[in-house]
């Protein structure tokens, strides 16, 4: 699939079939978030797959919504706070950055296998943690539910105007 089509192909999945995904595809799904740049190649996440109960049944209690619960698996994204990169003029921390790249290059690579995703940023990270007793460093970024999607046709996607979200030189000066 060319770059192009695959932006426009991928969307946000919220109705799953049953099936899982094959260790395989998952495989290459993984690698392509491991290719991903990161701020000074610290590569501060990892990425915990559930598909197995009970694990996946108390992750799934983390982000109450029926079509979530339908999902076969999830990829959990986390980042590791001790070896992201801090920006030394403010010490901003790019741990929620570089995981976000890491995730979008798992999403467009699940699309172009077939596969659907869909981003969860809103649910309580306190049972995601307890439920894979993860570290406290290591903090659940987002919830990747991972799957066949149902519908095969590509909902129409509303973006802002070019012209309303870049600019030249200085903010407000139009982009031409």
């Amino acid at each position: 699939m060319h770059f192009n089509q695959l932006l426009k192909e991928r969307y946000s999945v919220r109705k799953f079939k049953a099936q899982k995904v094959s260790k395989a595809l998952m495989t290459q799904v993984l690698e392509a978030g491991r290719m991903a740049p990161s701020a000074a190649n610290r590569q501060p996440w990892c990425f915990i797959v559930v598909s197995e109960s009970p694990v996946i049944d108390q992750v799934k209690e983390a982000y109450d919504r029926d079509w979530f619960k339908q999902a076969p698996q999830i990829i959990v994204a986390c980042g590791n706070h001790e070896q992201s990169w801090k920006r030394s003029y403010d010490d901003k921390d790019h741990c929620d950055i570089d995981v976000a790249i890491a995730i979008d290059h798992m999403t467009l690579r699940a699309t172009e296998l077939g596969l659907g995703t869909c981003w969860v940023c809103h649910f309580d990270t306190q049972k995601v943690r307890e439920s894979l007793e993860l570290p406290e460093y290591m903090e659940p970024v987002a919830l990747l539910p991972i799957g066949y999607p149902q519908e095969q046709q590509t909902p129409l996607k509303i973006r802002k105007d070019i012209h309303d979200i870049v600019f030249e030189g200085k903010y407000g000066k139009s982009f031409s």
